[in-house]
């Protein structure tokens, strides 16, 4: 007999992801950086920063969709040293899509000091992979090299003042997620989670599941 699949919901932090630069709540500065670079895409390194839940990983992967890249994704409890060459070797191949590829590695101010170092080299003009966009993430650069952080291009992502445009985002998610008059406090909501909208979206969920 054969086990019944289950399909299970998604959340809400999945279903409104944004997939492009344009959808991003806030962020202005980030966006209009990234939007340019993604019109004439270059190989380079860059460094996004700021606080969990603001959108740095997602703003990633959008940028990795809108110019079409092979996506090689490392997560930061596996980058190390070998993580890293593995990823390095397989951009010296022609992309699939024939464009980019987009090395995405998660707070990378986890790295191992190892990895780092096997990132000096390979951020070094000389050794670059060709037709490769590094993409890190952190909360902080305390940790990093500063060797590390001069071949990064460095952009800042902040939540501060985002706080009337997450509520009336999450309005509208509330709405269209059938939610009745009964509205929680959204700008209390955004208040209470310190504009982080990935936390927003969960609290919200719950929300509408007491209905």
């Amino acid at each position: 007999m054969s086990t019944p699949s289950f399909a299970f919901p998604q959340s809400l932090a999945d279903k409104y992801r944004p997939h492009s630069i344009a959808e991003f709540v806030g962020l202005e500065k980030p966006k209009k950086i990234l939007a340019r670079f993604a019109a004439k895409p270059y190989s380079s390194a860059w460094l996004f920063v700021g606080p969990p839940g603001v959108g740095k990983t997602s703003m990633a992967l959008a940028l990795a969709n809108q110019i079409k890249a092979e996506l090689h994704h490392v997560p930061s409890q596996k980058c190390n040293a070998d993580a890293i060459e593995e990823a390095c070797r397989n951009c010296w191949f022609v992309p699939l899509a024939g464009g980019f590829h987009v090395v995405l590695v998660d707070e990378a101010d986890r790295m191992t000091p190892a990895a780092q170092l096997a990132l000096l080299s390979k951020l070094d003009a000389t050794a670059f992979p060709p037709n490769t966009v590094f993409i890190f993430t952190c909360n902080s650069t305390d940790g990093l090299e500063p060797r590390f952080l001069s071949r990064c291009r460095v952009i800042e992502f902040s939540s501060y003042g985002m706080a009337g445009e997450i509520a009336e985002y999450l309005g509208k998610v509330w709405h269209s997620e059938g939610g009745n008059g009964d509205c929680p406090d959204l700008t209390r909501l955004t208040k209470e989670t310190r504009n982080n909208v990935r936390d927003c979206l969960m609290r919200l969920e719950v929300e509408l599941m007491a209905l």
